[in-house]
């Protein structure tokens, strides 16, 4: 026997009159928060943005979630588009849906990291990152970085990415 609900529908029979325009949806992004340490020091990687919104400001690695794709298949394509890095597993330590995080519009991350090591990891930049570094966290409060020839403050950093990047540091 089939449940019905309330309306006496069955599940198929409400999915195939249901409307799913009545909800506006988000756009689903994931970003990756890649840590190394090297000695005594925290390093995090970080990509120049080549294109707007945030043109020329650094950011974590990350995009737009392809339909079909999970988060964490959208982590892995956008860590080795941006940064050229494979076969890393990050694990989600966050999800991000402050209103106006984005210019764009309604746009909800989902924040992942991983610890690697930094002597085998070498990015190199690709797809929209203009540049892919690996930066010296000289301060957690207020954040600041450093690669030994730039010095970046949270100023530096593209949408809500200081307050990923702190909670990310919180963990390690």
């Amino acid at each position: 026997m089939e449940l019905r609900d309330k309306n006496g529908l069955t599940e198929a029979e409400f999915l195939a009159q249901y409307d799913s325009s009545m909800y506006k949806k988000p756009s689903v992004t994931a970003d990756v928060a890649l840590i190394a340490r090297d000695g005594a020091e925290t390093k995090i990687l970080m990509i120049r943005r080549g294109g707007h919104p945030y043109l020329g400001k650094w950011a974590l690695p990350g995009g737009f979630a392809e339909e079909g794709e999970s988060v964490e298949e959208t982590a892995a394509r956008e860590l080795m588009e941006e940064t050229g890095i494979e076969g890393i597993r990050g694990e989600l330590f966050g999800v991000f849906s402050k209103p106006g995080r984005d210019p764009r519009g309604w746009v909800v991350t989902c924040a992942f990291r991983a610890v690697v090591d930094f002597a085998l990891v070498l990015p190199s930049a690709g797809d929209d990152a203009a540049d892919a570094r690996w930066f010296t966290v000289t301060s957690r409060s207020p954040l600041a970085f450093t690669d030994g020839r730039l010095c970046l403050s949270a100023a530096d950093l593209a949408f809500d990415h200081e307050e990923i990047i702190t909670r990310a540091l919180s963990g390690v």
